[in-house]
């Protein structure tokens, strides 16, 4: 267990989520909060600064990030600089390790020269725990954006690809998630009133306009705009897929809008049953290894479980313990948080003091 705090931070495009280690070994409080890099680098340093206050701090903090593939930076390298440096302005005088996959933990200055290990690494620090803990399975990890599907065997994560495009062309990384793919990458046409109904190629709506029809997104995960800029009520959820189809929603019955709600979560499950379907062709899985469901969008993670016929466990049980339900839906957080406090000179035991270990994979 680490002897001091350890605060664990997952700096993605849209949102900041942290983590609190406590020395107890109980992760004691989790934050997600919007935070789109877009607009800027500089948004990173008043959230980062406004979740720690959320949080408590803590002499150490350990960071992974997605937030370098914004479109405010040039490169990947430029948004690692960025991120980087913007985290050691806004800590100052605290212990600050960069999570680099299989790189482990590095200081801050030698992260600025390894972007390619430290960019996108955030999937790698939460299959490392989920494999260390539960050995075998199927990682499926779907966030507000994207969805990492990682196999994972003999304890440790075995993704075939190594970077992002290599898990596009793998299945590894689906960009699917639950708040911000606009409606029209879901499919191309819908059924409607009786009709197949081609989209519009325009982002009147987003899968969070489906799943809050739906039921199933959470307030916890619904924080960014809409692509309007009006409320998120189920009327202006409808308004907007209405739009999609050429439409007002006052022309059809509100069960014609959750109806069609309903089959785009299904064309979104349809595109993430390819890619598990395609990752699970090549890992050499047993049949009987579970899916591991993570992220805001587990829930289309346990629906997963059943396409693919397998049995299903929550990414929770690898990440406890903890007194918040909402472990799994930060997981990269907890994860570099557990990781930073199990490695050698780290803020906890010595390696192996725990069975535990980073993956070299």
């Amino acid at each position: 267990m680490p002897d001091r705090p350890i605060l664990g931070w997952d700096i993605g495009g849209a949102h900041l989520k942290g983590a609190r280690l406590d020395p107890t070994g109980e992760v004691s409080a989790v934050v997600r909060l919007a935070c789109p890099l877009w607009q800027g680098p500089e948004r990173l340093g008043e959230v980062l600064e406004r979740a720690v206050s959320e949080l408590g701090d803590a002499p150490i903090h350990a960071v992974t990030m997605t937030g370098e593939l914004v479109d405010a930076f040039a490169s990947r390298a430029e948004g690692v600089q960025a991120l980087v440096e913007a985290v050691a302005a806004c800590l100052p005088g605290a212990e600050i390790r960069i999570y680099a996959g299989p790189k482990g933990f590095l200081d801050p200055e030698a992260a600025i020269h390894w972007p390619q290990a430290v960019a996108s690494a955030n999937w790698h620090a939460t299959a490392t725990l989920a494999a260390n803990r539960l050995g075998e399975g199927l990682l499926v990890d779907i966030g507000s954006t994207t969805s990492d599907l990682i196999p994972l065997s003999g304890g440790e994560p075995k993704p075939r690809g190594k970077d992002d495009a290599a898990r596009l062309a793998g299945g590894e990384l689906v960009y699917t998630g639950i708040v911000r793919t606009p409606v029209l990458a879901l499919t191309e046409r819908v059924p409607f009133q009786g009709e197949w109904v081609p989209l519009m190629a325009e982002i009147f709506a987003t899968s969070a306009d489906v799943h809050r029809l739906t039921g199933e997104l959470t307030e916890d995960a619904d924080h960014l705009d809409t692509p309007d800029g009006a409320g998120k009520s189920p009327a202006d959820s409808a308004r907007r897929l209405a739009r999609m189809v050429g439409r007002d929603f006052d022309r059809a019955p509100a069960e014609a809008w959750r109806q069609l709600a309903a089959y785009l979560a299904e064309c979104q499950l349809a595109g993430l049953y390819a890619g598990g379907a395609q990752v699970l062709s090549g890992a050499g899985i047993p049949s009987e290894a579970p899916i591991v469901a993570a992220g805001a969008g587990a829930f289309l993670a346990r629906r997963l479980a059943a396409r693919l016929g397998r049995p299903c466990r929550e990414l929770e049980e690898a990440l406890g313990p903890g007194s918040t339900v909402r472990l799994a839906e930060e997981a990269p957080a907890v994860a570099v948080a557990r990781l930073l406090s199990r490695e050698p000179g780290g803020a906890g035991e010595p390696a192996g003091g725990s069975g535990d270990h980073l993956s070299q994979g």
